[in-house]
């Protein structure tokens, strides 16, 4: 070992870099934040070959003063904190101090700004050059604001230049930082250039529709017409955005933006929470998109976690998880026929599933249409009543083998699936008498219902749309009956950790309100002597200690919950109606009318979509009407 050095001012900040710099885009992302904190109105970012040669920021804010300019372009010098309380509730988006000198320690950085009202624009300019990054400072012109000047990335680190990828790798990279900041601050006009040619001209977006618009430009049209405008509040916590519909779902988690404080974060406890909110609605393997923004106290959220300000840390994590999932949860339920964006088949990209109903089963005959309408029928519970009657109950061979599955469980369960209008009021029907998914015309192949609107056409999938509305009947029931439990003919023992062991000791209530009697039987053992009567059958020792272990590390757990979803969905599957079974009339007309009056009634209990529509316009085109 040699003797201790001081590190002489480059490389240091060369070290630091490695920390915040990683590509052109660290760098766009780094500047953006420090314009937006100068309370920028406009924002020009202009870059050339992916950022590597250029990235230029300029904007109209505050600017710097002359004399800090020098400090500007060292390490832990800023202008957002100024004591220890400070980090206690930072509000704004940079703070940390670091990163103009990190960056001007890997590229030819040069920084101008102008802090005052002169009109004849009378501003000065400041480089770092050198060994001990000595800051030069010379006269210029520049209006009110500040433009940032970064030229060859990593030209002094060439180790650092060879992990570059191509030119549009790198402007892909960039222009995501560009899109999820301009996400985020409608109130900012934003314009970004690529080897002079425009990508993005952003105006300011000061109305609810102009931000809509700009979502749609960034995030693409598709996503704001299969979305729904989210904006609740509860316990001094707001979330406010759009969230897709779980059938604009995606391959990859590429069109998912949240941020907290208008600040983009990565988190698993939000991850957590809005997987559990789409659990039962999105295709297996498939990711929602949404853009969500939280407003909360800063002084609940600590940003000073990482260097790249990416990921935070909630002080009430069980609060925020509690608030995200419950608001999701609710605003995905109220997804149903005449409550939400039109599902349309050119939106939806979802694969076949394996052992489902589908378009590919034997068929029998041709379509069954339904006799000329004298009048609208406006009875929907009535029919949904008759539906109900005839659909409700499995067969006679399924029948046996889910009664004594759930008889232990639900006393008093009905042999026919409850009336799901019964509990859930009917959405208003329009001006003109017609409901949102309109009235039977004929029942095609025994699958897929044929449906005119006030909109065009209406395609349901029979099985799929009741699979949904008797799982949901099945989840009601189940939860009005509460988690009944059952006692083991012969308790089980399980060896456990001490600290499983205690928190099992101390918390019997938890274990209860799940359906399980647990007791500890030695230090390191517990004794397993109920479970949910749902669940007989099922591993226990292995459910006890996921139950366990999701108790210890997040306060609570879901897999009860889960596995007694899986159960009723499959029920709901084996008891719905199934592919060329001839449907009359009315009984179509009870589906549609069930189907408004079901929450999460757009999605089946595996994902795949219930319904789409095909307007007028859709039709004229495939007919080439009106050319």
């Amino acid at each position: 070992m040699t003797r201790i050095n001081q590190l002489d001012p480059r490389l240091a900040n060369q070290i630091a870099a490695g920390e915040v710099v990683e590509r052109p885009a660290s760098v766009l992302k780094e500047l953006l934040e420090n314009a937006l904190d100068a309370t920028a109105a406009h924002i020009v970012v202009d870059v050339e070959q992916g950022g590597v040669r250029l990235v230029r920021v300029r904007d109209d804010g505050s600017g710097i003063e002359r004399d800090d300019l020098p400090l500007a372009l060292s390490r832990h010098a800023t202008s957002k904190i100024s004591a220890v309380e400070d980090l206690e509730a930072i509000g704004s988006l940079g703070f940390r101090g670091e990163a103009l000198a990190a960056i001007s320690s890997v590229s030819r950085l040069t920084l101008t700004s102008n802090a005052g009202d002169s009109e004849d624009g009378a501003a000065w300019q400041v480089q770092v050059a050198g060994r001990d990054m000595a800051p030069e400072i010379s006269p210029a012109a520049h209006p009110r604001g500040t433009t940032v000047e970064m030229r060859d990335l990593f030209f002094n680190t060439p180790a650092r230049r060879r992990f570059l990828r191509t030119e549009k790798t790198e402007f892909g990279h960039l222009e995501e930082v560009f899109r999820r900041i301009a996400l985020s601050e409608f109130d900012t006009g934003f314009r970004l250039s690529h080897n002079q040619k425009p990508v993005h001209q952003l105006p300011p977006a000061k109305d609810a529709a102009s931000r809509a618009q700009r979502v749609a430009r960034l995030c693409g049209s598709a996503f704001m017409e299969q979305a729904v405008a989210v904006d609740m509040e509860a316990a001094g916590l707001r979330l406010h955005g759009w969230l897709g519909l779980p059938t604009f779902s995606r391959a990859q988690a590429d069109l998912q933006y949240f941020y907290v404080n208008g600040r983009v974060i990565r988190d698993k406890v939000v991850n957590h929470a809005v997987r559990q909110a789409y659990r039962d609605v999105l295709y297996h393997g498939r990711h929602p998109a949404y853009v969500l923004f939280l407003e909360l106290d800063p002084a609940l959220v600590d940003v000073n976690v990482h260097p790249t300000k990416h990921e935070v840390r909630f002080r009430e994590q069980r609060m925020v998880h509690d608030f995200l999932f419950r608001s999701l949860h609710r605003a995905i339920a109220e997804m149903r026929p005449g409550e939400g964006p039109v599902p349309h088949a050119r939106a939806v990209e979802a694969p076949q599933e394996a052992g489902g109903e589908s378009a590919q089963a034997p068929r029998q005959g041709n379509m069954m249409l339904a006799p000329p309408r004298a009048a609208p029928q406006q009875d929907g519970h009535a029919q949904s009543r008759a539906y109900a009657s005839l659909f409700g109950a499995p067969d006679a061979g399924t029948r046996g083998n889910l009664e004594r599955q759930v008889s232990d469980a639900l006393a008093g369960w009905p042999e026919a699936a409850p009336d799901p209008a019964a509990a859930s009021p009917l959405p208003d029907s329009r001006d003109d008498g017609m409901p949102p998914l309109g009235f039977a015309l004929a029942h095609l192949h025994g699958i897929y219902i044929l449906a005119q609107n006030a909109d065009g056409l209406v395609l349901v999938d029979t099985h799929a749309a009741h699979e949904r509305i008797t799982y949901e009947g099945l989840k009601r029931a189940w939860g009005e009956a509460r988690v009944r439990a059952q006692p083991l003919l012969v308790p089980l023992s399980m060896a456990v950790s001490t600290r499983e062991a205690d928190f099992a000791e101390n918390q019997p209530d938890t274990f209860a309100r799940l359906g399980f009697t647990v007791e500890r039987a030695g230090p390191e053992t517990l004794m397993v002597r109920e479970i949910p009567a749902l669940l007989r059958g099922a591993d226990v020792e292995a459910l006890v200690r996921d139950v366990l272990s999701d108790l210890v590390m997040q306060g609570s757990s879901e897999r009860i919950e889960q596995q007694i979803d899986e159960l009723l969905s499959s029920m709901a599957c084996h008891g719905s109606v199934r592919a060329n079974r001839r449907l009359t009339v009315d009984e179509m007309n009870a589906l549609l009318r069930d189907m408004e009056a079901t929450e999460r009634s757009g999605q089946c209990n595996h994902g795949r979509p219930t319904w789409m529509q095909l307007s007028m316009k859709e039709l004229d085109r495939l007919f080439l009407r009106g050319r």
